[in-house]
């Protein structure tokens, strides 16, 4: 058995919650009897109130409703297999994790500001997959793509600066390493790349025309001022420090919007500059990826639970039915 909402459970505290109200009540009701007479006084004018029966009717309303919030938890037991398609786009993004994406020109940071957007995307896609990137120097495939979103967020929360340990910045090996990694062949291919546009590394001219042969169109987000910012680094001691260079100049990253307007022109995406209200990233999708056809991915069977919580929601309304025509007087057998 499982549960189709098991949050629902939050409300079980109401169980324990109304027997200990019951017996603090029946307590007081008491106590109070016991002050206002004599006690054979009262046993004489209680003579025909039944305890037990009183106890049954307490009883009956903590099941029902034990039995309601069961209900809302929807039980499901029991499964057929049934076959599930699925429609949607491919979407790959392509996070920068280089040291540059530590300036904080757009705050907490530029690395930190992109997670946080990149979930708030995840929240508007239904049925699409996506896939997560992680580049500076090199390329790596942090999240396959999939429609597990959970999943993809593990991995989003995974990603720093150390995630790749070669340094510098490749957008070229990051387009190189979304080609391989997208599978559906026919329909749109999105790759969505979130950086400050410093590619250190070449090559890439010949990643834009092999995408373009590829089908995929490229959406690019700058994030950071052309002006420059410092980049902040801590040292052994946790002391915070700005880098420089070999020299021993402090280094200033500045986006270079011209390389990813260029990247998204030719390859039919689109450019946004991010800045810390407007990110761009529900932009790109409100504008144009969701309004791209939606491809049929490779069917698969999946388990179909059946939803049991029309038993425990009947077995509750019948109790609280119930309840109301159980008396708490004696019957004439005393009982």
């Amino acid at each position: 058995m499982k549960f189709g909402a098991i949050y629902m459970s939050m409300w079980l505290w109401l169980v324990p919650a109304l027997i200990i109200f019951f017996i603090i009540s029946n307590r007081l009701r008491d106590n109070i009897l016991k002050k206002f007479s004599d006690p054979n006084v009262i046993a004489e004018i209680m003579g025909t109130f039944s305890p037990g029966r009183r106890k049954l009717k307490n009883r009956i309303i903590v099941a029902a409703i034990f039995l309601l919030i069961i209900a809302l938890m929807r039980p499901e037991w029991g499964f057929t297999w049934q076959e599930a398609k699925r429609q949607g786009i491919e979407i790959i993004i392509a996070l920068d994790t280089s040291k540059s994406m530590l300036a904080e020109d757009v705050l907490p940071n530029r690395l930190a500001r992109s997670k946080l957007a990149i979930k708030d995307l995840v929240k508007k896609i239904k049925g699409d997959r996506i896939g997560l990137i992680a580049f500076s120097g090199q390329a790596f495939l942090q999240c396959p793509l999939t429609i597990d979103y959970n999943g993809f967020l593990l991995s989003l929360d995974d990603v720093d600066i150390s995630s790749i340990p070669v340094g510098g910045t490749s957008i070229a090996s990051a387009i190189y390493k979304a080609i391989k990694s997208f599978e559906d062949k026919k329909g749109d291919r999105i790759l969505i790349v979130i950086t400050d546009g410093e590619d250190l590394e070449g090559g890439l001219e010949k990643a834009i025309q092999d995408a373009k042969k590829d089908n995929v169109r490229i959406y690019c987000v700058g994030i950071g001022s052309g002006d420059g910012e410092l980049i902040p680094i801590a040292n052994d001691k946790g002391k915070r420090l700005f880098m420089k260079d070999l020299q021993g100049n402090v280094v200033k990253t500045r986006l270079n919007e011209e390389v990813l307007k260029k990247l998204a022109i030719e390859t039919g995406g689109m450019y946004v500059h991010a800045s810390g209200a407007e990110f761009g990233l529900d932009l790109i999708y409100e504008e144009k990826l969701s309004k791209l056809e939606k491809q049929e991915f490779k069917s698969r069977m999946e388990k179909k639970y059946h939803e049991r919580f029309q038993i425990p929601l009947a077995i509750a309304i019948f109790l609280l039915f119930l309840e109301p025509f159980i008396s708490e007087r004696k019957k004439e057998n005393g009982v």
